[in-house]
């Protein structure tokens, strides 16, 4: 009986040591950033750019900033969406303005939330309300598969005022490469009465946002602009002819087209990107 006992007893150790740990709760006033997956996991430092750096969006760059700022400040914001082309800077410039507003003493932290834990947000709602402190929550790329309909719903409910609205120092940052979140049959279909009613209404969602900012393609002087900026702020030498071979090997000219012509720069200078 005692062996039976004791080979029990290694068994439920065992089990017990095999149990993933229980993750404490957040320290929702320690970091400037975290990563909720379904818990979160503090950031200890913004990776981004200048606002400085950020060329050729001017105008999105100045509201978005302004809006971040004003959350920051406790005052009056709006849920915003950025959309459109391709490595055009919308995730750079939501971190970037945050990064901003942080070292101007404001109090708001960047809250990104992956892209498999939109149904836990309504708990990440619930952790954030009460805090003496504000929030951008990040959804970084946002899109939906045909048939899904449960995200799209419960985001306008998010962000209209439903019964899992978010609370009042938490706003939203959306970035998608399509502007109302449709999948693309949808928004292919053309109803010359009504186009918004021959899509299903649960993924039309850009008008429920505040502020809905879109990005395009970059024409050739912003994008030199752009490497301009890059170059002299880690003095490098700038070849445009080659710059502009470059883009067109990739068949893009954007800021992240931009960015990668700079770090072949600066690894063939020898140098760190900060």
């Amino acid at each position: 009986m005692s062996k039976t006992n004791d080979l029990l007893a290694r068994i439920a150790q065992a089990l017990e040591s095999a149990q993933a740990p229980q993750h404490p709760p957040a320290d929702w006033l320690a970091a400037p950033a975290y990563v909720w997956n379904g818990s979160a996991r503090a950031v200890e430092r913004i990776d981004a750019p200048a606002l400085a750096l950020l060329r050729g969006i001017d105008r999105q760059k100045a509201i978005a900033a302004d809006n971040v700022a004003r959350l920051a400040g406790g005052h009056a914001a709006h849920d915003m969406l950025l959309w459109g082309a391709r490595g055009m800077g919308k995730s750079a410039l939501i971190r970037s303005a945050v990064k901003e507003a942080q070292a101007g003493g404001g109090g708001i932290a960047l809250v990104q939330v992956t892209t498999d834990a939109l149904a836990t947000l309504s708990a990440l709602f619930a952790s954030l309300a009460g805090v003496e402190r504000n929030f951008l929550v990040f959804i970084d790329d946002l899109g939906f598969a045909e048939g899904d309909s449960v995200g799209p719903r419960h985001l306008r409910s998010w962000l209209d005022g439903g019964v899992e609205a978010r609370p009042a120092n938490v706003r939203l940052a959306v970035t998608s490469n399509r502007r109302a979140i449709l999948s693309r049959h949808a928004s292919e279909q053309d109803d010359p009465l009504n186009p918004r009613d021959s899509v299903d209404d649960s993924l039309a969602l850009a008008d429920r946002f505040g502020l809905s900012l879109g990005f395009h393609a970059c024409s050739q002087d912003d994008y030199l602009a752009i490497l301009r900026g890059y170059a002299a702020e880690y003095a490098l030498d700038l070849d445009e002819a080659e710059a502009l071979e470059w883009a067109k090997r990739r068949g893009a000219r954007s800021g992240r087209t931009a960015w990668h012509f700079i770090t072949e720069l600066a690894g063939r200078a020898g140098k760190p990107l900060g």
